[in-house]
């Protein structure tokens, strides 16, 4: 089993087609699910899977909910990017490899899947919180750090 970090394929083609609007005015729900190292992640993950997922206390089923900080471009505008605000599981005792970001929004029309992949996040090792806060901080807003730039 593995977790690797990613861009999820479905997210390339299902970016092209709109099926993801990351603007703050966005009607999408995105989500972060953690995982423990048993899961299998990657570039191949379509969709949110139950399989792997981490438990914990004060950790539900499918993660929690993101919020859109938006789509901003450089100086020059030469590179798109998108933020998240950073994520916290207050007095929690949870283990995680890895997460998984995903659209939560119904499925595209026409579109088998629910719950779209975007990105896998490998966070190297188990990372732990035992009866404390357990925290996805995402890299700065920029152009060249943003958890999503296109270039």
């Amino acid at each position: 089993m593995a977790i690797t970090q990613a861009f999820c394929n479905v997210f390339k083609s299902e970016l092209l087609k709109g099926t993801h609007n990351l603007d703050t005015t966005s009607s999408d729900t995105y989500r972060i699910a953690l995982y423990e190292d048993t899961a299998t992640l990657g570039a191949t993950t379509e969709a949110y899977t139950a399989t792997g997922e981490a438990t914990g206390t004060a950790y539900v089923a499918k993660g929690a909910s993101l919020t859109l900080n938006g789509v901003t471009g450089s100086a020059a505008l030469t590179t798109a990017f998108v933020d998240f605000a950073d994520v916290t599981w207050a007095a929690s005792t949870i283990t995680a490899r890895g997460a998984l970001i995903y659209n939560d929004s119904t499925a595209t029309p026409g579109d088998s899947a629910d719950d779209l992949a975007l990105l896998v996040l490998d966070f190297g090792s188990n990372k732990s919180s035992t009866a404390g806060d357990f925290t996805v901080q995402f890299p700065a807003a920029d152009a060249s750090n943003a958890i999503i730039r296109v270039a």
